[in-house]
């Protein structure tokens, strides 16, 4: 067998010998039990192997039980042009709940003057009825006793059949109009029972559309927040909550973060009747350091109607919501002030006017 010095200590067969292979002139060493170092060597070998086998298989476990990557959250360009596709979707199930309403209201009119006519049928057809029941017993009756009035002599014959041939005649007569205010009943029965069909299938319908309309709007307002989500207010926040005031700029006068927060209620809930800002007077609050805006729900100092209201509610309910992640420290609106410190709504003095009370518009204040 041949051998070689080599780097790692002896060669053998051309390759580096294993620190318990010797050269055929030193002894084989013996241990305990009989088990030479060439035994542990070759046992070792086979331990680091199983190991090695373990950790590859634990690392292909993990590997497979590991979650696929998530997709990539949709752009801000994406989740508006899925916005209106919604809102265009929205707006047609709307029309069309609105058009469904008013075919509604129509065939409930139709069904009401349906049972209103058929009312007055069936009172003529029963007072009718009673009539010729009427006839039809005095008839038999009096032909009765004019029966034994002629068998004891008291009446001719031929003025007896006259008189039962014209009861008679009476009687078909009010038969045959009976019968056309039978026909007529029916037909108004039967009218009445459309009318009640359509008006059935128009409210569930209507219910439809409904929920419809419920769905479309919860998926508007799940975009909404996901566009309102993918802006990051500008500056710096302070560990305790607070935001390093920001310098108005730009042709409003108004700081970065004011602008992003005017920006973002403009967008989700129109302009209304206006949006002031930033103006010199100084009367203590934001609006000369522009970080101040009112949102106007009408003109004139007018109170505003219902639906301009709750147009402000739900703009107060927005700040509320948003005001931690966007830089807001308080909202104002109608009477009432919410600070972000507190987090609650508490009433405030009178100051007069319906503007001055914050009646006609919610006012927000950035750091």
């Amino acid at each position: 067998m041949a051998m070689l010095e080599g780097d790692s200590g002896i060669v053998v067969m051309g390759r580096p010998a294993h620190r318990y292979d010797r050269p055929s002139d030193v002894p084989a060493m013996s241990v305990p039990g009989g088990t030479t170092p060439r035994r542990i060597g070759r046992r070792r070998s086979v331990a680091q192997g199983s190991v090695r086998a373990l950790l590859a298989a634990a690392t292909a476990v993990l590997l497979l039980a590991a979650p696929a990557h998530a997709d990539p959250k949709p752009s801000l360009k994406q989740l508006r042009r899925e916005l209106s596709e919604l809102q265009k979707e929205s707006d047609k199930v709307i029309a069309e709940y609105y058009s469904s309403r008013i075919a509604l209201e129509k065939a409930e009119k139709a069904d009401k003057t349906a049972r209103e006519r058929l009312a007055e049928a069936d009172a003529v057809f029963a007072r009718e009825s009673e009539w010729l029941r009427r006839l039809a017993v005095e008839r038999y009756t009096g032909a009765e006793e004019q029966t034994l009035t002629m068998l004891n002599g008291g009446f001719e014959p031929e003025a007896l059949l006259r008189r039962i041939s014209l009861n008679q005649y009476l009687v078909e007569q009010e038969g045959a109009r009976l019968s056309g205010f039978a026909a007529v009943r029916d037909q108004r029965a039967q009218a009445r029972a459309e009318a009640g069909r359509r008006a059935e299938e128009l409210r569930t319908t209507l219910g439809d559309l409904e929920r419809r309309k419920k769905r479309a709007e919860k998926l508007i307002e799940r975009i909404r927040d996901k566009i309102d989500l993918a802006h990051e207010a500008p500056g710096f926040r302070r560990s305790d909550g607070t935001w390093v005031p920001e310098l108005p700029g730009g042709p409003d006068h108004i700081t970065p973060r004011m602008r992003l927060v005017r920006d973002l209620i403009v967008e989700r809930f129109g302009k209304g009747f206006g949006v002031g800002c930033y103006r010199p007077i100084n009367d203590g609050g934001e609006h000369p350091l522009g970080r101040a805006c009112d949102f106007m729900l009408s003109s004139g100092g007018r109170m505003p109607s219902r639906e301009q209201v709750e147009r402000g509610h739900k703009i107060a309910a927005w700040v509320v919501k948003n005001a931690r992640r966007l830089g807001i420290m308080y909202v104002i609106y109608r009477q009432r002030i919410w600070h972000v410190r507190t987090g609650s709504w508490r009433w405030m003095s009178d100051r007069g006017g319906t503007t001055a009370n914050h009646y006609d518009h919610p006012h927000v204040s950035v750091y």
